[in-house]
């Protein structure tokens, strides 16, 4: 049985920073995590934005070579991001995405592998290939249309933290030990 809820704190939900929205719907996919729940039982949007979220943290960090380095280009993780893009109405990002997704499949397999092998740092030309349009440069903000899609979700409840571990302690069928 799929957990039907996505759940934020009220904290969280109070905040006047919408990433802590974001980081509140990731506390909770971990801790389903930690708890041996498996990310198919999980609602899928609060997996999709687990994974929008990131990839934006990729991508601001070390822009979208990044991205594909540490995420060894998961084919999976791509088209959820990619779908995930689509449905919080990020235009703008997916088309960004979509452009340098090309890229990569461009590319050689033996080129691919040897950046994902290799190191990102340091002279790297795949890496100038793939930042050379850069992820700032996208206008649209990601982080908002994340959080907005989050609070405007049917299935989106928020909660006290004792209430979160009620309904979350229900779910698993025992007790979770907290920290």
């Amino acid at each position: 049985m799929e957990f039907g809820k996505i759940i934020i704190s009220e904290t969280a939900f109070k905040s006047d920073n919408l990433q802590d929205v974001i980081h509140s719907n990731i506390s909770v996919i971990n801790l389903m995590r930690e708890e041996g729940i498996d990310d198919d039982l999980i609602h899928e949007d609060a997996i999709m934005s687990y994974y929008l979220d990131y990839y934006t943290a990729q991508c601001t960090e070390g822009d979208f070579a990044q991205f594909v380095y540490n995420s060894g280009w998961d084919k999976e993780l791509n088209e959820l991001i990619e779908e995930g893009l689509a449905l919080v109405g990020a235009e703008r990002h997916l088309e960004f995405f979509q452009q340098q997704s090309k890229k990569v499949r461009l590319m050689s397999s033996v080129k691919l592998n040897k950046f994902l092998k290799g190191r990102l740092e340091g002279v790297n030309p795949t890496r100038g290939l793939l930042n050379a349009q850069p992820f700032s440069a996208v206008e649209e903000d990601l982080v908002t249309l994340n959080a907005n899609f989050l609070k405007s979700h049917p299935d989106f409840e928020v909660m006290s933290v004792d209430d979160m571990f009620a309904v979350l302690e229900e779910f698993i069928g025992h007790e979770i030990k907290r920290a």
